[in-house]
């Protein structure tokens, strides 16, 4: 019994001694987190390097784990924007011109701005009375119906591409970013200039991030027997529904990227992600007066063959990215491919 009792000691003893090791080697860990992307990319070095400081204790640029904070730009950061426009675009089109839940229901305004974004490649400016007339064609709809809805148009076609779906079209280096900071105790959150409700599932599906770490533009939410009352004149009661309101609240862009991190996350993000001018002050808000060690990474839509780029966008961003201490990535010198194999441009 004495020699059976210490041998389970001593296996328990090389247990534990067998798990510290790997935690403390990383061994559990990817090899090559970033494979997908190029040796000689910028981007990939710089983030390499600077995990291995912020997460190491004895470093001075070590990050404690409730501090590791990292956020993304949605379109065009992680998911294409291009051919022929931004999803949510697409789905607003789709909705008014396609949807046979909403045949002779859309406004004469509503049809002029569909029809002009997918035959004109038109789009109305940013503003007020964009956002409102988008976020009116969803209005009424539960937030489940919605959600299906989004979904059922994920598993579309996109046009400009073979062999992929639309709610496929993340950048597959980008997801691996994603999956290599996750896997260092990073808490990744989405900040998109599209409607949340919308983004909930595109993310979810391919990133697997909670609800809770999706931000976007935000729209009206309201009782279903709520009718014109203000919220503070209604009290919600058994048997009551939520249907979206038909209303846009703000539009996650530019300055305000930085309040909803304000207000939604409570902490400067070390790490963030963008693609255009937008995302300008996310970047800036994050690695300026920052305490910790901090970078900012700003792709270039510089790649004419795998992708729809457009270098006047791209030597832009990386004019700013050099004005504004941003590292800029660009989608045709750093990565190896966009969206993995089988895809192909039209």
């Amino acid at each position: 019994m004495k020699k059976s009792f210490k041998f389970v000691i001593v296996l328990a003893l090389v247990s534990i001694a067998f798990v510290s090791c790997c935690r403390t080697s990383g061994s559990a860990k990817n090899p090559n987190p970033l494979s997908l992307w190029t040796d000689t990319a910028p981007a990939k070095k710089a983030l390499i390097e600077y995990m291995k400081s912020v997460t190491d204790e004895k470093s001075p640029d070590f990050i404690p784990v409730e501090d590791r904070i990292a956020i993304f730009d949605l379109d065009g950061t992680l998911i294409l924007e291009t051919d022929p426009t931004y999803f949510d675009q697409q789905i607003f089109d789709y909705r008014v011109l396609d949807d046979p839940s909403f045949n002779g229901k859309a406004t004469d305004a509503q049809k002029k701005a569909a029809l002009e974004s997918r035959n004109e490649r038109k789009y109305m400016p940013l503003g007020a009375e964009r956002e409102n007339l988008v976020a009116s064609v969803y209005g009424g709809m539960t937030l489940d119906e919605f959600d299906s809805f989004v979904r059922k148009f994920m598993a579309t076609d996109q046009p400009g591409f073979n062999g992929m779906k639309r709610g496929e079209t993340f950048y597959k280096p980008m997801v691996q970013v994603v999956e290599f900071l996750t896997e260092n105790d990073f808490t990744v959150y989405v900040s998109s200039g599209s409607n949340r409700f919308l983004v909930r599932p595109l993310v979810f599906d391919n990133l697997h991030l909670p609800a809770t770490q999706i931000i976007g533009s935000d729209v009206t939410v309201i009782a279903d027997k709520q009718g014109d009352k203000d919220g503070l004149s209604y009290t919600f009661v058994a048997g009551d529904g939520l249907i979206l309101g038909g209303k846009s609240i703000v539009k996650n862009l530019q300055m305000n990227k930085v309040v909803t991190i304000v207000r939604e996350i409570g902490k400067k993000p070390v790490l963030a992600f963008g693609n255009s001018g937008t995302d300008a002050s996310m970047l800036n808000y994050s690695i300026n007066d920052n305490k910790y060690k901090a970078l900012a990474f700003m792709l270039m839509c510089d790649d004419l063959v795998r992708e729809y780029g457009n270098m006047e966008k791209a030597d832009k961003m990386k004019q700013a990215s050099a004005e504004n201490n941003w590292i800029a990535v660009s989608m045709r010198d750093d990565w190896k491919t966009i969206y993995g194999d089988g895809v192909t441009r039209k």
